[in-house]
């Protein structure tokens, strides 16, 4: 997370020009027991921000410690911890008690932590759930404190997303959370997730059901053989749709995990804010928000080898022209390749091609939007276009 700026003084106010020394800890995160230990050793932890870690057991190594500048994020401590490093001048933020999630999480929850209980209680007991639960019973009290604790949290996973995605190849798949399993559309979209990971692109959906969870999938199945991804198409199809039950939906995705541990890695980007639509278990990495406009909009900046946008309804329209406004403009740079996935859907039903075509026009980014017929045809025009053809 981004350091707390200090108030300048009158005393200071003369000298504001001059740059603020940094402290030796350089402002440094620490996510995990281990790096805190390795860091602690040393004797410093001056300038560190330390997040949500629990640190019951580290109070000889707080109270030895340097925590000059230290912050702590979310961090269980004895209080015989907290009175000695708030004396050493550390500013301490303590856990919040009662709240189904971290606010102070300093990495990206997994599908086992957002569904945990769900094999002994149902989808209900999940912490997945138990947060959908308290949004909806905080979201319209006009709390300040709850509105406080969803922007720290959605600030800590924005970080944490930032941290995880350093030099990755990241293509956003968009498409609707209708898409059943067993269904030609939802195979099509697996595969083309599986394409992208072989590729070596990073794929990032918005982290729910259908053409989401297919593209995570496919993604998760790229480091098996073929043939597995064609059993869990049809192990999967048994359970098409998270209504009108998310827990055998959900059941059904993790005994895919089960029986295939350890697949290829991507990333998921939900929401609580539609809480209809529960996070899917094949996206190694969720990024779960509780502001959907801070979701939508990190989900698209971050795809920057590209989008491929499958057929969907009004929130993947929303997102092609959400996609389409930082291209027209330029505001992120070189326009991010756009690929539309079927030409009756998308010049027809919902006729949303000829559009972009019209407003990419004479613009740098007309060379930079597709449109196919197929699916399978998706990663051969995204590759046209990232080279140049």
């Amino acid at each position: 997370m981004q350091p707390t700026p200090e108030p300048v003084s009158a005393s200071a106010s003369a000298s504001a020009a001059e740059p603020s020394p940094r402290l030796p800890g350089g402002d440094r995160e620490i996510e995990s027991l281990e790096e805190f230990d390795e860091i602690a050793a040393h004797g410093s932890l001056a300038g560190c921000r330390v997040q949500a870690i629990d640190l019951t057991g580290r109070t000889s190594s707080l109270r030895e410690c340097d925590a000059t500048g230290t912050v702590f994020l979310g961090c269980a401590m004895e209080q015989e911890a907290v009175d000695a490093v708030r004396a050493a001048g550390a500013l301490v933020f303590p856990p919040v008690p009662g709240l189904p999630f971290d606010p102070y999480r300093g990495l990206l929850h997994t599908p086992e932590e957002l569904f945990a209980g769900l094999a002994e209680g149902g989808y209900e007991a999940t912490p997945d759930a138990r947060a959908y639960a308290w949004f909806q019973e905080t979201k319209a009290d006009g709390d300040v404190f709850s509105s406080m604790l969803r922007s720290i949290h959605d600030d800590s996973v924005s970080d944490a997303l930032d941290e995880l995605l350093v030099s990755a190849r990241v293509v956003g798949v968009m498409g609707g959370h209708a898409m059943a399993r067993g269904t030609e559309a939802y195979e099509g979209a697996a595969r083309l997730g599986r394409s992208l990971a072989r590729a070596g692109f990073t794929v990032a959906t918005g982290g729910g059901p259908g053409a989401m969870e297919a593209a995570n999938l496919g993604a998760y199945a790229s480091v098996f053989r073929d043939e597995m991804l064609d059993e869990a198409l049809e192990l999967l199809g048994k359970a098409p749709s998270f209504t009108p039950s998310i827990t055998e939906w959900a059941r059904a995705a993790f005994g895919i995990r089960e029986r295939w541990p350890s697949g290829g890695a991507s990333v998921g980007i939900p929401t609580w804010f539609y809480g209809h639509e529960p996070p899917n278990a094949f996206a190694t990495h969720l990024a779960k928000y509780f502001a959907n406009a801070t979701r939508e909009d990190g989900l698209l900046a971050r795809s920057n080898a590209g989008i491929v946008f499958l057929p969907g309804a009004a929130g993947t329209v929303q997102e092609v022209f959400d996609a389409a406004t930082p291209n027209y403009y330029e505001s992120r740079g070189e326009p991010a390749p756009m690929v539309l996935v079927d030409r009756a859907h998308w010049t027809e039903h919902l006729p949303a091609w000829p559009l972009l075509q019209a407003l990419a026009r004479g613009r740098s980014m007309e060379s930079r939007i597709a449109l196919v017929d197929r699916v399978e045809e998706a990663p051969a025009a995204l590759a046209s276009i990232q080279s140049g053809g």
